[in-house]
């Protein structure tokens, strides 16, 4: 039972690890098509639209794998798990950098193309004007997704600390149990060594006793002799 539950959670580590993966390919691809578009205004909207939806869907499995670890019975299937969502979380840090960047390079590709409509005429400058709001917009956002991770990292950070210091303290209390152990078989062998000489002891004086019966049988017997067969 506890196998096929052990196995069953393996199963699920390695689906969550997959879709992180996916989720990470699939940003990375999304922050491109940021960094090169160029306008308008709605595609560029639609593109960190999706990017969020992403970034929501990566953090999901991270908590999972997260919750994970603190279900496992053995300590180093639990680092083992913390070690990859952390790996992953800072991919996420990562990526989030980069879709930051990504819409800044973006707003100089739109500001530019702006001034150039300007140059020629046209109503661009309202359109402008909606393009920094939404791009003021989506940097808060980033921001908050930003502050987001790292309050994240902290928790994870605290969590370790507390692993560690619960292993410091199993380490102690192993310690102490194995000095206990040899302070007992101490005892056990004095003990031993003290049953051993008490039981010489019984014997010896086993055969004094029987020694002194012996001899005040004897006695009796001489004794016997003398006045019963004086003349013997």
């Amino acid at each position: 039972m506890t196998t096929n539950m052990a196995s069953s959670c393996d199963v699920h580590v390695r689906v969550c690890g997959q879709e992180m993966i996916k989720y990470d390919l699939e940003i990375k691809a999304l922050i491109q098509d940021i960094r090169e578009c160029c306008g308008p205004q709605p595609v560029l909207m639609d593109l960190n639209s999706t990017v969020k939806e992403k970034f929501n869907q990566l953090r999901q499995r991270i908590q999972d794998m997260e919750q994970m670890a603190k279900e496992q019975d053995r300590e180093t299937d639990k680092q083992n798990i913390l070690s990859e969502t952390e790996g992953h979380r800072k991919q996420m840090f990562s990526n989030q950098v980069a879709w930051r960047k990504a819409n800044l390079a973006c707003k100089l590709a739109i500001d530019n193309l702006e001034n150039d409509e300007l140059l020629h005429g046209g109503d661009s400058v309202r359109q402008r004007k909606a393009t920094k709001e939404s791009l003021v917009q989506t940097s808060g956002d980033i921001t908050e997704n930003l502050m987001s991770i790292s309050r994240m990292m902290s928790q994870q950070v605290q969590q370790s600390e507390e692993t560690i210091s619960t292993l410091a303290t199993s380490s102690r209390t192993v310690l102490e149990t194995n000095e206990e152990f040899k302070s007992m078989t101490g005892t056990i062998h004095l003990g031993r060594k003290l049953i051993l000489k008490y039981n010489r002891r019984e014997l010896t004086d086993k055969l004094l006793i029987f020694l002194a019966i012996a001899l005040f049988l004897a006695t009796v017997l001489y004794i016997l002799k003398k006045r019963l067969f004086p003349f013997i």
